[in-house]
């Protein structure tokens, strides 16, 4: 029986086994303020864990129309890949656009909002800055072609944080 034992023991030890489990969607949630610059972790019971700064795209902070408009959509979203990315240090993908936002598109476009000609967009995301540009964070200067942007060691807390799924929403 110690034999079995200790052979058990040898074979966890040397696996890749781990008894701590990794957060799953499920686990958290964020939220992000525009009129604050924040973006707020939460665990699924609503305790709160974290707050970070960040930054988004056009000074107006108003709710994205189109593609090129520089600003940040609003609404309930997932982070749908998260990946490091060579100018922004990480990388996580939402799912824009939600069947929400097309069909706030598809009715502004018809009410003539909206250029005819205009795209929705896509490739949104919660990402780090520019190299040594942590500075545009710090002064709330917003950057972006409509992404969230927050300092690069604050996003790779985020990445070790949050996996693929983590609802975000995103709010003015």
């Amino acid at each position: 029986m110690k034999t079995i034992l200790s052979g058990i023991l040898i074979v966890l030890f040397f696996s890749n086994v781990s008894f701590i489990r990794p957060a799953a969607a499920k686990d958290y949630y964020v939220v992000i303020t525009k009129s604050k610059y924040e973006l707020a972790i939460y665990q699924s019971n609503g305790t709160w864990v974290a707050t970070y700064p960040v930054v988004f795209g056009n000074k107006d902070l108003g709710d994205k129309m189109y593609e090129g408009d520089r600003r940040t959509p609003e609404g309930v979203f997932h982070i749908v890949n998260k990946r490091p990315h060579s100018k922004w240090c990480d990388f996580f993908q939402l799912d824009y656009p939600t069947h929400e936002n097309i069909l706030k598109f598809n009715e502004r476009k018809a009410k003539g909002l909206i250029p005819n000609k205009a795209k929705i967009g896509g490739e949104i995301g919660i990402h780090g800055t520019w190299p040594d540009e942590d500075f545009a964070i710090d002064g709330m200067q917003n950057w972006t072609m409509g992404c969230i942007s927050t300092k690069n060691e604050y996003i790779k807390e985020l990445y070790n944080i949050l996996p693929v799924g983590t609802m975000v929403i995103i709010n003015r």
